[in-house]
């Protein structure tokens, strides 16, 4: 077995260079790798493209690497909680790829599957389709969309092992599960890091084969994106 267990975030992300494509995984504010994103500020490196769901929010998430001019690209499906983002994008700061979240969940798992195009008939007559060859199926048309990999794919699990096998808890499980079989390096953070054996291997999301470094993870904030209270 082959211990795949690195000290901390910063030692996780020691190599990630200046132009890099990195996945990121979670869900809004739920399941995303605080730790290595707190490491790779402090990197400083630059020109990253970003793909990830959300864009965070301005003081969080991938929200700080945009507030330090690290990201050039994001390729994301939501990000109408982030001011800074806007800003960026509005000036022609940041270049921006917004994907219809089917049709982005669906291209991270064809990275992970090797499946360099899929047709999809999401976002067929707006902008999204633009430049994208079209296909009717049984009268009806379809997108073509290319597969989606990163150099390093960066998520976040609830536990993990020794050997990077990993289980995720609640809507983590949204992006983080096939974003680690999409990258050319996994780099996992976990809350819980246990010995080989400990887990169940009925309950195991991604198999260790698709890690290659994982570290347990601390300080969680576990922000609430929008929080609603009814008061009696």
């Amino acid at each position: 077995m082959i211990d795949k267990r690195v000290l901390n975030s910063d030692e996780a992300v020691r190599d990630i260079p200046d132009n890099a494509v990195l996945m990121l995984g979670g869900f809004g504010l739920c399941g995303i790798p605080e730790n290595c994103i707190s490491a790779l500020l402090r990197k400083g490196i630059k020109g990253l493209t970003c793909i990830s769901n959300n864009a965070g929010v301005d003081d969080f998430g991938i929200g700080l690497l945009l507030k330090t001019r690290q990201v050039r690209k994001m390729i994301s499906s939501y990000v109408g909680e982030n001011a800074e983002f806007e800003r960026q994008l509005l000036s022609g700061e940041l270049e921006v790829e917004l994907i219809p979240q089917g049709t982005l969940a669906e291209r991270v798992r064809a990275g992970g599957a090797g499946i360099p195009a899929f047709f999809t008939p999401a976002g067929v007559g707006t902008e999204v389709a633009e430049g994208k060859e079209t296909r009717v199926f049984e009268g009806k048309t379809y997108l073509m969309e290319n597969w989606l990999k990163a150099d390093f794919a960066i998520v976040k699990a609830w536990k993990g092992d020794a050997a990077g096998n990993l289980v995720y808890k609640g809507t983590a499980r949204n992006f983080n599960p096939m974003m680690a079989t999409a990258g050319n390096m996994t780099i996992a953070e976990v809350e819980e890091l246990v010995e080989v054996g400990e887990l169940d291997p009925n309950e195991i999301h991604t198999p260790g084969i698709y890690v290659h470094r994982i570290f347990q993870g601390a300080n969680y904030e576990k922000r609430i994106e929008q929080k609603t209270i009814i008061e009696n």
